[in-house]
């Protein structure tokens, strides 16, 4: 039977033939997607990896020990990774990437820093890193190539005095950063593609259905028992699956290089990254032929049962309005978890991801009632035939209407509560607006009180050119300005912060550079402190504040000062906006993630509704041939497979967007007591350009109904 079922595949005529190459094509771009999914998530698993091996935890062992301390730094608002070691002897190991060890006053950089640090004059960057440059830190010690990373040496009791310096006796074995929400965001994203790719292999597989029941209806009427009819149906699936899946890992080798320098989660990755374990290859390699062989046995299912059972149709039971309760139990977890919002993160979890997934599932449950119902309501209101026949055809069958756009369902409320979310923490935790009173100021808090700060500095810091102010802020522990707090001399205060008291010569003023951010304005009018100007020079430093005109230059260049005069510090001088920008970049990437899930789901989601479109017009044609010959213009036709294509799918975008931003809304008020912020319009451009797309495809099928249909094809077979 394995044989016949290859004949009848390859040489069952053109229908047969045209069948096999559309599935085969179908499934070879589902499983290309579904490989670099795969890929994808072990890309962003490798970036995680490396990016724990540049913080080692600290370890004892039989070597000499490593000195090892890593800080950070900023260049124009982009985080740049500082590694100061030093070893101790020669058996000491050696970082991840590089050859040797640096010694004092030697560092290695990577690529992308080596390219900053050429195209910037030293006095912004290369003065931080005085010494003799060795070489460029390897792909093994970056989380990207896009990484700006330095590994610098320094003698042993130098590096020992740095911020959190430890002594390490191996390197790159940390193990992966624990990032329970990090895989659970994977998987979701990982997910919201999947289901639709499998819809569409599904939808593929099924292609012609109706017509092969037919025929193996008509076999199992010659004498074909219902094991050689499966075996048959499974054989002449898999074969194209088999194909498919080949063109598929072909396709995904030939695109692997370019998709890994798209910046899916804000950084590109390493084509080395984006690689398949065995498991991975084993997976699609069997999977996807197995998928396609169960999906058509099924399909047949009713040929097992009576080689009569094909043509005694009946129209399926409606579905009942009993679908959406488990959508809405879902939206009720979300609405108990804002008051009643457990202590602990497991707790947490264990509360809003059950009630995302209840309504992932009862989405998916409920969809074919929401298109019976949205098919009635068409029906009720339609004043033209083509209307009124889709309408009808629609609710005759929702499951089988609703069945090709599912995944586009499912991924479009996986985005749009991924977008909802980061976009509010976005808006609410994000950078400082440029041209904000304070957008220009640099910052540097000492780990480690300074007892003086010499006046060589501030003269250094007034000669560059946009520097309109600089200030130390010295320690007061007992004022009373809420909180640790400084004080500074009255003539020191910069206009734009305020005005001191009438009659002081020091004021209290908050430490931290929040603090700063929220208090300091020109209206503002700080106490006066406690201390005389004498008792002042006498208290220990605790911060510097430089204000600026907000150019990059004066900035970068203020930085630089700052840090080769405090070498120890732990983060670097920053600016109002620097920790901001770094995680609401961060955020961004995975919203890109998000979008580009939107996009991959919604060609998928075209691609499925062609194929069922496609389909469709073929089981029908002798029908459709019959409306031509009673007079119904071909465009009436076209319209009646356009609305029954494009209501559903719109419907259940509508339906999605407005489920996942819900429950975005419920699970922002539960985890953070923000509001929603609206996604922004690229969002709603990305989403509305793809389902214009994917009509496009569908009307790209139409032409096809006049081909089909005519009165040859209307004969009785």
């Amino acid at each position: 039977m394995i044989r016949f079922g290859l004949g009848l595949a390859v040489a069952g005529g053109r229908e047969a033939l045209t069948r096999l190459i559309v599935i085969a094509a179908a499934v070879a771009v589902g499983s290309g997607l579904l490989l670099t999914t795969l890929a994808g998530v072990n890309a962003v698993n490798s970036q995680l990896t490396r990016y724990a091996s540049m913080y080692p935890n600290a370890s004892t062992g039989d070597a000499d020990p490593l000195w090892w301390s890593t800080r950070q730094d900023y260049f124009h608002g982009e985080q740049i990774i500082r590694i100061d070691v030093a070893a101790t002897g020669s058996t000491a190991p050696t970082p991840v990437g590089i050859p040797t060890t640096p010694g004092p006053g030697e560092y290695y950089a990577s690529p992308a820093f080596r390219e900053l640090l050429a195209a910037h004059s030293a006095d912004q960057l290369g003065d931080r890193y005085p010494g003799r440059d060795l070489g460029t830190v390897g792909p093994a010690a970056l989380t990207s190539p896009d990484t700006l990373l330095v590994i610098a040496g320094g003698a042993p009791d130098q590096v020992a005095k740095l911020p959190a310096a430890k002594q390490v006796t191996s390197v790159g074995d940390t193990p992966a950063l624990p990032e329970t929400t990090v895989n659970l965001i994977l998987g979701v994203v990982a997910g919201g593609l999947l289901f639709p790719v499998l819809i569409f292999i599904g939808t593929a597989t099924r292609l012609s259905a109706a017509r092969r029941e037919q025929r193996f209806a008509a076999m199992r009427l010659v004498g074909a028992t219902p094991r050689q009819i499966s075996m048959v149906a499974a054989v002449e699936a898999a074969a194209a699956a088999v194909a498919g899946t080949a063109v598929g890992f072909g396709l995904f080798y030939a695109f692997r290089d370019p998709l890994a320098a798209i910046p899916f989660t804000g950084m590109p990755f390493f084509p080395s990254d984006m690689s398949l374990g065995v498991l991975d290859v084993l997976l699609v390699a069997l999977g996807v032929p197995a998928g396609a062989a169960l999906a058509a046995q099924v399909s047949l299912r009713r040929v097992r049962i009576s080689p009569l059972g094909v043509t005694r149709r009946v129209t399926p039971r409606a579905p009942r309005a009993y679908r959406l309760i488990p959508a809405l139990l879902g939206v009720a977890v979300l609405f108990f978890a804002i008051g009643f919002k457990p202590e602990t993160s497991d707790g947490q979890a264990a509360v809003f991801l059950p009630g995302l997934l209840l309504i992932m599932a009862g989405l998916v449950f409920a969809g074919p009632w929401l298109t019976m119902v949205g098919a009635r309501v068409m029906a009720r209101y339609a004043n033209r035939p083509a209307t009124l026949i889709a309408a009808r055809r629609l609710a005759d069958n929702p499951k089988a209407g609703f069945r090709a756009i599912s995944g586009i369902m499912l991924a479009l409320f996986v985005t749009s509560v991924a977008v909802g979310v980061i976009t509010t923490i976005v808006v609410n935790r994000g950078p400082a607006p440029t041209g904000s009173t304070d957008a220009g100021t640099v910052t540097t808090v000492f780990d480690e009180k300074v007892p003086s700060v010499p006046d060589t500095l501030f003269a250094e810091l007034r000669a560059i050119t946009g520097v309109r102010s600089a200030t130390a802020i010295r320690e007061a522990p007992d004022i009373n300005s809420g909180g640790e707090g400084g004080v500074i001399a009255c003539a020191d205060l910069p206009n734009a912060y305020g005005r001191c008291a009438q009659g002081a010569t020091v004021i209290e003023v908050p430490m931290g550079l929040s603090r700063w951010r929220e208090s300091a304005s020109s209206a503002t009018e700080w106490r006066a402190a406690s201390i005389t100007l004498d008792e002042l020079q006498r208290l220990p430093v605790v911060s510097m504040v430089v204000g600026t005109d907000g150019s990059a230059a004066a900035v970068e260049r203020t930085r630089t000062v700052l840090e080769v005069a405090f070498p120890t510090f732990w983060v670097g001088p920053n600016v109002p906006g620097d920790f901001e920008s770094d995680f609401a970049n961060t955020l961004r990437g995975w919203e890109q993630l998000a979008n580009v899930v939107i996009i991959a789901s919604l060609a998928l989601g075209g691609c499925s509704l062609a194929v069922s479109v496609v389909g469709g017009l073929t089981e029908r044609r002798r029908p459709f041939s019959l409306l031509r010959l009673s007079g119904a213009p071909v465009r009436v036709l076209r319209r009646v497979v356009a609305l029954e294509s494009a209501v559903p799918m719109l419907a259940v975008a509508a339906v999605a967007i407005g489920m996942g931003l819900l429950a975005a809304h419920l699970f922002l008020r539960a985890q953070m007591g923000y509001t929603l912020v609206a996604p922004q319009l690229d969002f709603y451009v990305i989403v509305v350009v793809g389902l214009a797309a994917c009509l496009g495809v569908i009307a790209s099928t139409l032409p096809l109904l006049e081909r089909i249909t005519g009165p040859e094809t209307a004969r009785s077979e």
